[in-house]
């Protein structure tokens, strides 16, 4: 098994947790491959470690198929013949009559898998739950599941366990630092722009990272995981789908079909996708932004600093959009298709960005993505992320993926989006540059840029 990485933010939370002495409840949520297993087995070092998982929803999967996993997986553990339970609360207690006084981590893991077929499953948890929890005893369950959507509605929202979860973590794809020591330590070689090629189609998902052949460079690597017959990651987006949404996966595609051009209102969506009008679009989204697939990006006013009525949302995932625009037509990707799916990166990395730009987090009064509409008075105008501070400052971000040096017509680029953009008297606009490729020494002499940041320097 690889060195675990990162989620030190996610181990110290739960480490604060597991100095108490009564039991404890926690959620862990997170999109599938993203390591939540791997972090709930992290925190069951140095504790008595149960984990049970539940089957993988297929048609003919029932309720006390769920329940015979659980009690062969019961059984193998404490090394006891095979039992037979017909309802989760003789499951649950028979659990509880192997437990002991010593620190113990129990791990239901795929929790939506083992309770989705029967409704009764989440009430029989919280009684048995309610009855251990007086108890002075250091046991933690985690619950854990890849179905972020069956997790909210069943367990975060639930009112049969409010007030019952010490812990909830959202667990996001690793940061790119994480991601740079992650990939070095798989004895990766190549470059900084090998690394972000990789890091463009797999984004910061541990377990598509943990596929990378060190022998290999990144093109070679990207053809055999997803263009190759057979290839690991060719089917990787059917099974997402079936396993998150099962037979009601077909809106969900549609929603991220029309979003792998760019970002879209949610009427360009629904035109996009050739849906009705109707709030089933809108639940979608919200299953999918749940999930970690898709992200809102509030607009807002750069003169009132007021959030707009009018949202745009964007495909974040960076291995669904490489699979609809590459995989599934089986064309290989331009460096300006590299390009896009590295924006989806750096924005999940905001706080580097700001950073490295030399932006306090208390400063910043909004910051995303922008569009500017084109009206009778204005032109259009998008910059690729664009922070307002409350120093009256607004920094354009430009992000470029060459393998190549950026020259001095990018400052004609942003000097077009500048002279677009609805300035409010008494700001000025920054324009700020990210690159990979390196700048020709003329853009520096120009000293046009705030700042000028190699993006190789997230990796380290």
């Amino acid at each position: 098994m690889m060195k675990f990485i990162g989620r030190e933010k996610e181990m110290a939370s739960f480490e604060a947790l597991a100095g108490l002495k009564s039991p404890s409840l926690v959620v862990i949520r997170g999109r599938r491959r993203i390591g939540k297993s791997r972090l709930a087995s992290e925190c069951g070092k140095g504790r008595v470690f149960i984990p049970f998982s539940g089957l993988a929803p297929e048609k003919k999967v029932t309720a006390q198929d769920q329940r015979d996993a659980f009690a062969y997986q019961l059984s193998r553990h404490f090394k006891l013949p095979l039992m037979t339970f017909h309802n989760w609360s003789d499951a649950f207690y028979a659990l509880e009559h192997y437990l002991t006084s010593e620190p113990t981590l129990i791990l239901f893991d795929e929790i939506s898998w083992m309770g989705e077929e029967d409704p009764t499953f989440i009430g029989k948890l919280k009684i048995w739950w309610d009855a251990i929890a007086t108890q002075d005893r250091p046991w933690i369950l985690i619950l854990c599941g890849s179905v972020s959507t069956w997790i909210e509605e069943n367990v975060i929202q639930n009112t049969a366990l409010f007030g019952r979860i010490s812990l909830k973590i959202d667990l996001q794809p690793l940061s790119l630092p994480e991601c740079g020591q992650f990939i070095k330590e798989i004895g990766f070689k190549g470059t900084g722009l090998e690394m972000y090629k990789l890091l463009a189609v797999m984004g910061g998902v541990p377990w598509y990272l943990r596929h990378i052949h060190s022998e290999q460079m990144a093109e070679e690597n990207i053809e055999r995981l997803c263009f190759a017959t057979g290839g690991l990651f060719v089917d990787e987006f059917k099974k997402i789908f079936h396993d998150l949404f099962n037979t009601r996966g077909t809106l969900h595609q549609k929603i991220i079909h029309a979003l792998a051009d760019g970002m879209k209102t949610l009427k360009e969506i629904r035109e996009a996708a050739d849906l009705a009008d109707s709030g089933v679009i809108s639940t979608g989204i919200e299953d999918l932004i749940i999930a970690g697939f898709v992200t809102k990006h509030a607009q807002w006013s750069l003169k009132t600093k007021k959030q707009a009525k009018q949202a745009l949302y964007r495909l974040s995932d960076c291995f669904l959009r490489f699979h609809v625009k590459y995989i599934a037509s089986g064309m290989k990707p331009s460096e300006g298709g590299y390009g896009f799916q590295v924006e989806s990166l750096l924005l999940q990395n905001r706080a580097l960005l700001c950073k490295a730009i030399g932006i306090s987090s208390q400063d910043i009064v909004a910051d995303n993505p922008y569009l500017q509409r084109p009206t009778k008075s204005r032109k259009g105008c998008q910059v690729d992320y664009l922070i307002q501070t409350t120093t009256n400052n607004l920094f354009l971000c430009e992000f470029k993926f060459h393998n190549r040096e950026v020259g001095c017509e990018v400052i004609e680029e942003m000097e077009k989006k500048i002279k677009s953009l609805a300035i409010p008297r008494g700001y000025a606009a920054v324009p700020v540059l990210f690159h990979i490729g390196g700048v020709s020494p003329s853009l520096e002499e120009r000293r046009y840029f705030y700042r000028i940041i190699d993006m190789h320097r997230f990796l380290t």
